[in-house]
This record gives structure tokens, sequence and C-alpha cells, in this order.
């Protein structure tokens, strides 16, 4: 199996590589106050799933 390239590797203790896969949250308050916490001043709310899913999946992007 190959790994996309296009995307930053990390190692574990046991030296695997593993994608760093940017961070997701199931509510606007929660990705609110990780971006808060983490002095995030411009960011972006992006709903990853479909509008028509009762579901959500937030990521924060930085702008």
């Amino acid at each position: 199996m190959s790994i996309r390239h296009d995307r930053d590797l990390r190692y574990r203790k046991t030296r695997c590589k593993t994608v760093i896969r940017p961070k997701t949250f199931s509510t606007e308050e929660s990705a609110k106050k990780y971006a808060e916490t983490n002095k995030i001043s411009k960011y972006k709310l992006v709903n990853l799933k479909s509008s028509e899913n009762s579901k959500k999946k937030i990521r924060v992007v930085a702008e």
C-alpha cells in the first residue's frame, strides 16, 4: 500500500507512519472552544457532511 504524499506524517513510538488528520467536532460550541483555547483568532467553521444530513461533522479552518 502506498501513502498519500501530500499529507504530513508523524511517527509513533513504534515507528509507524500515521497521517496527521485535521480535528473535527460534532457541535459548533466545541469547535469554537477549541479555536479559542488554541488562540486561533480568524477561523471559519466548515461542515464536512451534507446539509441534508441531521448529524454534523465540523472542522475549524484558519483564515
